[in-house]
């Protein structure tokens, strides 16, 4: 939807809903992926499946995104959120930002999660703690932001890198 495409990735409650939450309030074009994009299915085929809400399973459709993207009236767009087959449509954004915390960080803000969202359960933190230390569930080539500082001060250090990309 945007001349400019974004996405904003990075494992869970590193930041992705309220980066998009402020990219909105702010007037920009940004995408609740996780609401609007995923579904559970399989991350090579697409294919919806049953399994359950699995992380292995949260993927986007891809379709959908590629039609988002070459829709092309507004200055600006960012997708936000995680998805196991971003590997499908990656090459589509103009960049890629990673945000990343600390272990501690991370920690405090599983802490806070309500028990009826997913990382509150011992198996789901487990995952999620396993993945902020591997890195192995997020593109290797995004920039990476440091989510710990205050949303704003997020929000602002993506702006003013999408707009170092931007063609005048």
């Amino acid at each position: 939807m945007g001349i400019r495409n974004y996405l904003i990735e990075g494992v869970s409650c590193t930041g992705k809903t309220s980066v998009c939450n402020e990219l909105q309030r702010r007037g920009y074009h940004a995408i609740h992926g996780d609401r609007d994009l995923a579904y559970q299915g399989d991350p090579e085929t697409g294919i919806p499946t049953n399994a359950g809400k699995g992380h292995e399973h949260h993927i986007w459709n891809v379709d959908k995104v590629k039609a988002l993207i070459a829709n092309q009236n507004d200055e600006v767009t960012f997708f936000c959120g995680g998805s196991r087959n971003f590997s499908k449509f990656i090459d589509l954004f103009d960049r890629v930002f990673v945000l990343d915390v600390d272990i501690d960080t991370l920690n405090k803000r599983l802490d806070e999660r309500p028990k009826d969202e997913w990382g509150a359960k011992k198996s789901e933190r487990e995952l999620i703690v396993r993945l902020h230390q591997t890195k192995e569930d997020i593109p290797k080539n995004g920039i990476i932001i440091d989510a710990t500082a205050p949303i704003e001060q997020v929000v602002d250090e993506i702006i003013r890198q999408s707009e170092e990309n931007k063609v005048e």
